[in-house]
């Protein structure tokens, strides 16, 4: 019997294109700075054989900013309109990305949001950025809403990063994001354990941003101020450092604790920014126990004074990895995560949130026709 060998072919073609997953990964921080966008090609075979092909980050315009810095304040009609109009922003900027890169070849898009609300002992998460407009604006299936189904299964939430560290990344001891928050990921006794360990950008950017600046470019205002012991010290012995893991920080406890705790000082911003490098830095050095190779990222890396400082407290060298790892490792793994939701393989946990049990999370949306 003759095989039909152009049949063949198409199947062989069909099967080493499947072999490829081609996705976009959407993220916002706590720190405000913009929406990272990043366009992968992941191996399905081979998770960690992954190509950041084009990366962006698209600033957020003052009005934005704005809006989602005051949103934490806002009532519950308030908050569903935000969801809509910054799920039209997303799906907006994704269209001006998707064509500046002349990209063609879309599986799917997987946004993490802008987080507003996280209270997950009280049940409460909330990321905004409808799915469902994100969809209809792009053309494209979505993935997105990673952290409710968590919160609901009792745990935090956060961080999700650390499925992404597990299995692209394994080679570190340690992974620490310096976002808004610094959290950490790394292997204990077999299982992956992740937390966030203390408020990073979140306040260093709130306090430049009282003498016009969005942040301290390479930590030269920290440099220049004077450490104030006492606050260090009261910073040191909040409640949350003496909670075991799983544990995570929002926005809601920076502003009901952190900064009434720094105001009532009345220090220079250089002072305050001192002292929250040695804070962050004393926090770190707490969590990073092994040896081992250490993989820093987030905008907090570029800071070469925090860094040194970190340096100075580990005892050890830091080398940096490549600036675009620095810049879109969490956006990558968000593309992972919707990748692994797609499959429906675990992209949460269980060891590292506190939920019931390991899952696979996130809502799947696709484009309405007309």
């Amino acid at each position: 019997m003759l095989k039909d060998t152009s049949l063949v072919s198409d199947i062989q073609k069909t099967f080493m294109q499947d072999k490829f997953s081609y996705s976009i990964g959407l993220m916002s921080g706590t720190s405000l700075d913009g929406i990272d966008l990043v366009y992968v090609k992941f191996n399905k075979e081979k998770y960690e054989d992954f190509q950041i092909v084009k990366a962006e980050t698209v600033s957020y315009s003052n009005e934005w900013q704005g809006r989602l810095k005051e949103a934490i304040n806002w009532s519950n009609e308030e908050l569903k309109k935000l969801d809509v109009s910054y799920g039209k922003l997303l799906g907006e900027t994704l269209n001006r990305f998707i064509e500046k890169n002349n990209i063609n070849k879309i599986d799917f898009i997987a946004s993490h949001g802008h987080t507003v609300l996280h209270q997950p002992n009280k049940g409460i998460t909330l990321q905004v950025g409808n799915g469902q407009e994100i969809a209809n604006i792009t053309k494209c299936k979505i993935v997105c809403d990673f952290r409710t189904q968590d919160v609901a299964l009792g745990g935090q939430g956060a961080p999700l990063v650390p499925i992404g560290d597990e299995l692209l990344f394994s080679e570190y001891e340690y992974c620490i994001n310096l976002g808004g928050f610094a959290n950490v990921s790394y292997k204990e006794n077999n299982k992956r354990k992740a937390f966030d360990i203390c408020p990073v950008n979140i306040v260093m950017n709130h306090y430049c941003r009282k003498i016009g600046k969005e942040y301290d470019k390479n930590g030269e205002l920290a440099a220049a101020g004077i450490v104030n012991k006492e606050l260090l010290n009261v910073l040191n012995e909040l409640d949350f450092y003496k909670k075991k893991a799983p544990k995570s920080l929002g926005l809601e406890w920076v502003k009901k604790v952190v900064f009434p705790l720094i105001d009532k000082y009345e220090l220079e911003i250089p002072d305050v920014l001192a002292t929250v490098v040695e804070h962050t830095s004393y926090q770190i050095s707490k969590v990073i126990l092994k040896e081992g190779k250490l993989l820093f990222t987030g905008g907090g890396a570029y800071n070469s004074y925090l860094m040194n400082r970190i340096k100075y407290y580990l005892n050890r060298e830091i080398i940096l990895q490549n600036n675009e790892l620095i810049d879109y490792k969490e956006a990558l793994i968000f593309a992972f995560l919707g990748l692994l939701r797609i499959e429906n393989q675990v992209n949460c946990l269980k060891s590292v949130t506190g939920a019931k049990r390991n899952h696979s999370s996130g809502m799947i949306f696709y484009p309405k026709k007309n």
